[in-house]
C-alpha cells in the first residue's frame, strides 16, 4: 500500500520573498500583491494580517482601509515556482518520487523508505526540523492516498498521520474544502448545511452526483482510496538509483571522488545482478543549504563498469561548488537495456579494435566536448543530398538506406560553393574543366548526370519549380581528386548554366 507524505506551507509565497530580500523591514502587517481582471489584490497575506481580518483575493484598497499601516510588495510568482522546483528536488533526499502540488505545496511518495528514518513519526520529524531550519513553515501529514494527505495537511491537524486504512475516521471531521472541490461547488455545499465531509460519506452515491456533479464522487474515491489518482512526479519514480548518506559533510575534492566511486559500485552491482546496463548517469551532490549540484554523462554502449563511469565523473567534479558542505549524494541510471556477459578475448589487440575498444574513447571524447560534437551520419528517408543524413550515436548499429549504386561524397558541404570557367561539350555533358577556389581543374573522368528534383510534394504544387532540379556528376582531374558537382535547373539556350560542387570523395 503506497504511503503518501503532504507538505502544505499557507505562506510560502511570504517566506520565499523575504528569504530573497534579507534586507527588507520586518514589519507587520505585510502582504504581496498582484493584477487579476484589472484589479489589484492580494495574492498572500502574511499571519499579523490574518489576523486583521485581511485574506487572499481582497483588493488592495480594502485591505489598506482595514490596516492603514499594511507594507506590501509585488508577487512574483515565477520565482516562487523557481523554488517550489527547487525544494521537490531538495526533497529527494527523504524519497526518489517527490511531486509539486502548486503553487505551495508538494507530495512525498514515501512507501518503503520510512524504515530508514526509524518509522513515519521519526521521517516527519526530521523532515519538520530541516524546513524549519531553512526558514519555512510547513504544515505536513502522511495518509494512504495523495487526497487524504492533502487534506489533513490543510484542514486537520498539523503533523497528522493516518494509519494504513484508516484515514476515513480523520476525514470524518472535516470541512467539504477538503476534498479540493471547486470554489462554487464547495460554496454550494456549504449553503446546504453540509459542514463536515462525514455527511457527505452517508449521502447515497447516486443522489449526491446528481446534485454536486461528478467531480465530487471521484475526490471522495480519491480520498478514501477507492479509485487511483496519479501524481506527475518531478522526477519519474526510477528503480535504478544509489543513494548514500554521511554522518558529517564532504567537501574536498578528494572525499567527492571517492564517494563518487562508492555510489557506483553500488548501483552498478545492482545492474550487474540484474543483467543490465544503463546508457546515462545522474550524479547529484545535496548540499547542507539544499542546494543540488547534478553532473551528466553518456554512455556510447550500455554499460555498468562502476570504475569507467567514476572516471568520466571525474572531470566535471572540479566545476562542483560544496559550499558547507555534502551530506548526500546521489546516482541515477537512464536508458537501463539488457546488456549479455562478455567473454574477454585472448587477443588483446583485436578487441581493443572492436567496438568494446572504441567506445571508452567515445565515451571520454563526447563527455569532454559535447554529445553534438561527437557523431556518426545516419541515413534519412530522403533523396535531396543535404537531407539524406542525420547526426546519431556513434555506436548506434548500422541501418539500411545508402544505395550502393548512388556513391555520395565523403564530405558533402554545408552549403554548395559556384564553380567558375566551367565547359561542356553539350548542354548535357559533364564539364571537361571548372575553376574552384582560386585552381583551375582539368576533368579526366566523369560519370553521370544523376537527375535530383526538389521534394515537391512535401510543399503547394504550384510552388514546384523546374529551377530546383540539379543534374549531378562524378569527376575526376587530372592529380586523382574527385569531385561531386552539379548544374542547377534544366538547360535552356540563351540561359548560362550554372555549376556548384557540393562534396568531395575521398
Amino acid at each position: 500500500m503506497a504511503r503518501i507524505l503532504c507538505a502544505w506551507s499557507p505562506l510560502w509565497a511570504i517566506s520565499n520573498w523575504r528569504r530573497r530580500n534579507p534586507s527588507a523591514a520586518q514589519a507587520s502587517p505585510f502582504a504581496l500583491i498582484e493584477s487579476a481582471k484589472g484589479t489589484r489584490r492580494l495574492s498572500a497575506v502574511d499571519r499579523a494580517g490574518r489576523r486583521l481580518g485581511l485574506y487572499v483575493g481582497q483588493k488592495v484598497t480594502d485591505a489598506a482601509a482595514i490596516a492603514p499601516d499594511l507594507i506590501t510588495a509585488e508577487a512574483e510568482p515565477e520565482a516562487d515556482a523557481l523554488a517550489l522546483s527547487a525544494l521537490v528536488d531538495w526533497c529527494v533526499r527523504f524519497s526518489p518520487a517527490v511531486a509539486a502540488d502548486e503553487p505551495d505545496g508538494l507530495f512525498l511518495d514515501i512507501s518503503g523508505v520510512a524504515h530508514l528514518w526509524g518509522g513515519e513519526e521519526a521521517l516527519l520529524a526530521d523532515f519538520r526540523a530541516r524546513l524549519m531550519a531553512n526558514g519555512l513553515a510547513f504544515r505536513v501529514a502522511i495518509a494512504d492516498t495523495p487526497g487524504a494527505a492533502w487534506a489533513l495537511a490543510h484542514y486537520g491537524e498539523d503533523g497528522a498521520i493516518a494509519r494504513p486504512g484508516q484515514q476515513i475516521g480523520l476525514l470524518a471531521p472535516l470541512p467539504p474544502a477538503a476534498l479540493r472541490l471547486a470554489p462554487e461547488t464547495a460554496a454550494q455545499i456549504d449553503r446546504l448545511g453540509l459542514k463536515a465531509l462525514a455527511q457527505l460519506f452517508d449521502i447515497p452515491r447516486a443522489p449526491l452526483a446528481r446534485r454536486f456533479g461528478i467531480e465530487t464522487l471521484t475526490r471522495i474515491d480519491q480520498a478514501l482510496g477507492r479509485s487511483k489518482e496519479a501524481l506527475t512526479y518531478r522526477r519519474p519514480p526510477n528503480p535504478w538509483f544509489a543513494r548514500l548518506a554521511f554522518a558529517e559533510p564532504i567537501s574536498a575534492p578528494d572525499d567527492m571522488a571517492r564517494v563518487t566511486i562508492d555510489v557506483a559500485a553500488k548501483l552498478c552491482a545492482r545492474l550487474e545482478k540484474e543483467g543490465q546496463g544503463a546508457r546515462r548517469f545522474e550524479l547529484c551532490f545535496h548540499r547542507l543549504d539544499g542546494y543540488v549540484a547534478p553532473l551528466t554523462i553518456g554512455l556510447s554502449l550500455a554499460g555498468r563498469d562502476a570504475a569507467r563511469i567514476a572516471k568520466l565523473f571525474a572531470p566535471k567534479l572540479e566545476t562542483v561548488d560544496p559550499g558547507f558542505g555534502i551530506e548526500v549524494v546521489t546516482l541515477e541510471a537512464a536508458e537501463v537495456e539488457p546488456v549479455s556477459g562478455r567473454q574477454a578475448r585472448l587477443d588483446s589487440l583485436i578487441e581493443a579494435g572492436g567496438a568494446e575498444g572504441l567506445a571508452p574513447l567515445i565515451d571520454r571524447l563526447t563527455n569532454r566536448l559535447g554529445e553534438d560534437r561527437v557523431w556518426k551520419a545516419r541515413p534519412v528517408e530522403s533523396h535531396v543530398p543535404e537531407q539524406s543524413a542525420t547526426p546519431g550515436a556513434p555506436m548506434a548499429p548500422p541501418l539500411a538506406g545508402w544505395d550502393p549504386e548512388r556513391p555520395r561524397p565523403l564530405r558533402l558541404f554545408s552549403r554548395p560553393e559556384p564553380l567558375e570557367l566551367v565547359m561542356a561539350p553539350i548542354p548535357d555533358d559533364p564539364p571537361v574543366q571548372f575553376r574552384w577556389r582560386g585552381q583551375m581543374h582539368r576533368v579526366r573522368r566523369a560519370e553521370g548526370p544523376e537527375r535530383i528534383g526538389e521534394e515537391w510534394w512535401r510543399g503547394a504544387i504550384e510552388d514546384a519549380r523546374t529551377t530546383h532540379i540539379r543534374d549531378y556528376y562524378r569527376v575526376e582531374d587530372e592529380t586523382g581528386a574527385r569531385f561531386w558537382l552539379f548544374r542547377a535547373g534544366i538547360y535552356a539556350p540563351g540561359v548560362e548554366a550554372k555549376w556548384w560542387l557540393h562534396g568531395l570523395f575521398a
